[in-house]
């Protein structure tokens, strides 16, 4: 029994390490069982690690070895250890990554030069970094010293139109004219294809982190599809962006400096947003209302609804967005889906924007990003930052691990340049 055993847990122990190296995107059909195993095994690579090693004493000490099937999956056990010790190597590379877009913080950047330019240094502010440790507790969130103002309504659609509002504790507020003393705020969006999620579930260790900096955040709900179709997700964003602007002197924060931010379908609307801040389209009965953001970054979004390029082929969204999220199909309306695709929307009034992917990302495409950021830096003067983080899978810093440690750090930089571009 322990011999087979032995032989399972090894080729199991293989199988996901091997998914946490490379990036395995065919068959389409198998996308989401190759993104969960990368991310839990690649976010958690030491805790695959200890409970391996474990594994291994307990199986050698009923007798594994005893039988060729248990040498086998002995074997098998250590040549997954030695790869989870070169998953978490690759994961310490990703503070170096940020450290070179960041230091090619310059317009116009292409995904090409930004990896060979020789560009304005960026120096930034010497604010303290997420805690190492943080990442030895991935699913705990550290409150400590942050205040969060739960379930404010921001428009008229219930629960899916509330927001909660994260500040430092003793958050002082300013009255009208004072915000040169408030604080700028960062506008978080979750994501789940669109469908599912809430403000609870995603963002925690960036929100919670950029308020110990001295910064608002603020994590909206918004209309899920299928019962709500599309454009009512970006209606939403755009409302909530509206109610910030208006009342978050009212908790502290600085309506002159807003940022935006999302993951995956958070991402999309994110960079929607900022790329089309006065489309009466997204904002009726309130079309001429500020919705303009003043920074922007998208972590993971997909940026071409269309799949224009044809580079994902069966792997595209077109089904499902057709099925579950689009009001409208591809071949109907094409002009409505390039629309609701930021690559179509870049220009050059854009914001300031960080573009962040995930390297082994199963589920939004490198590629996409590349291209994205291309036709983006083609007519931008605004400060343009893109980094495909070593290693990293979709939703690599939902919970807390050394990516995620060091992305966080790399956006409060960001924000203190695009604020402060004295600090260039």
């Amino acid at each position: 029994m322990s011999a087979t055993l032995s032989l399972i847990f090894g080729v199991v122990a293989c199988l996901g390490t091997v998914l946490a190296t490379v990036r395995v995107v065919r068959p389409a059909e198998l996308t989401f069982v190759y993104m969960m195993t990368s991310w839990l095994v690649g976010e958690l690579a030491m805790f695959h690690l200890v409970f391996q090693a474990i594994a291994v004493g307990l199986l050698v000490r009923a007798g594994a070895l005893h039988e060729v099937v248990g040498a086998v999956g002995i074997v098998l056990l250590g040549v997954s250890m030695i790869g989870l010790v070169a998953v978490q190597r690759r994961a310490g590379t990703a503070a170096c990554a940020f450290e070179r877009g960041l230091a090619t913080m310059i317009a116009g950047s292409t995904p090409a030069s930004v990896s060979v330019s020789v560009s304005v240094s960026v120096s930034v502010s010497a604010s303290v970094s997420p805690p190492r440790w943080h990442a030895w507790i991935p699913f705990w969130f550290d409150h400590r010293g942050v205040e969060v103002i739960r379930n404010l309504s921001y428009g008229e659609h219930g629960r899916r139109n509330r927001l909660d509002v994260y500040r430092p504790v003793g958050t002082t507020v300013h009255p009208p004219g004072g915000a040169a003393e408030a604080l700028p705020v960062l506008i978080y969006i979750h994501g789940g294809a669109w469908v599912i999620g809430n403000k609870d579930q995603q963002g925690k260790p960036l929100l919670l982190h950029l308020s110990r900096r001295g910064y608002i955040g603020v994590s909206i709900n918004y209309r899920l599809a299928p019962r709500h179709r599309w454009p009512a997700q970006i209606i939403d964003v755009k409302r909530a962006i509206v109610w910030v602007r208006e009342h978050i002197a009212e908790y502290g924060g600085d309506p002159s400096f807003i940022a935006v931010s999302g993951s995956s379908a958070g991402g999309h609307l994110a960079g929607l947003a900022a790329l089309a801040p006065a489309d009466p389209v997204f904002q009726p009965g309130f079309e001429t209302a500020d919705a303009s953001v003043d920074a922007c970054v998208p972590i993971y979004g997909p940026f071409d609804l269309t799949d224009s390029s044809g580079l994902r082929g069966r792997s595209a969204l077109r089904r499902f967005l057709e099925r579950s999220v689009m009001s409208t199909t591809l071949s109907a309306d094409e002009a409505g889906w390039k629309a609701a695709s930021p690559l179509f929307r870049v220009n050059a009034q854009a914001p300031p924007m960080f573009v962040i992917q995930g390297q082994l990302d199963a589920l939004v495409w490198r590629e996409e990003a590349r291209e994205f950021v291309a036709a983006l830096g083609q007519c931008t003067n605004a400060p343009l930052v893109f980094v495909e983080v070593p290693g990293a899978q979709h939703a690599f810093e939902v919970f807390n691990s050394v990516r995620c440690r060091a992305a966080i750090d790399a956006i409060c930089r960001f924000l203190d340049v695009v604020r402060h571009p004295s600090l260039e």
